[in-house]
């Protein structure tokens, strides 16, 4: 049964993946992959928030199959690493090679940033009294 929550999972998260790089695109055009660096920089601050919620020290205890289908489905569908990759290849191919170079800089730090920030916020709402 945990396969179905994780396919359904990346199905909701591929879908809505498309829908926020096309929004990127159309109201910031394609010559830097912004959608794709949004896209990275959100799903990184899910799962670390996510993670830091539901772990073994968590404020909200969760079963194998739902922590598979957020982290696994939801933000392995909606994160676009491979998509990431060809982009950038694309801009090297190009002759972009500053852009190339600002986006693997700007998605490694910035997901790290995001994820750690959902690691925090969600440690701070593990420390709060009560339910």
């Amino acid at each position: 049964m945990i396969y179905f929550w994780v396919m359904l999972g990346s199905a909701i998260g591929g879908a809505a993946r498309y829908w926020c790089s096309g929004f990127a695109a159309e109201h910031f055009g394609e010559t830097f992959p912004l959608g794709t660096l949004a896209v990275n920089v959100i799903g990184s601050f899910i799962i670390g928030f996510f993670a830091t919620l539901t772990g073994p020290d968590g404020r909200y205890l969760v079963g194998t199959e739902a922590r598979q289908f957020v982290m696994t489905g939801l933000c392995g569908g909606y994160t676009t690493f491979s998509s990431f990759s060809v982009q950038t290849l694309n801009l090297v191919r190009d002759g972009e090679m500053k852009l190339a170079g600002a986006n693997v800089a700007l998605s490694v730090m910035l997901c790290l940033l995001a994820v750690w920030l959902g690691h925090i916020a969600a440690a701070s709402i593990n420390q709060l009294k009560g339910a």
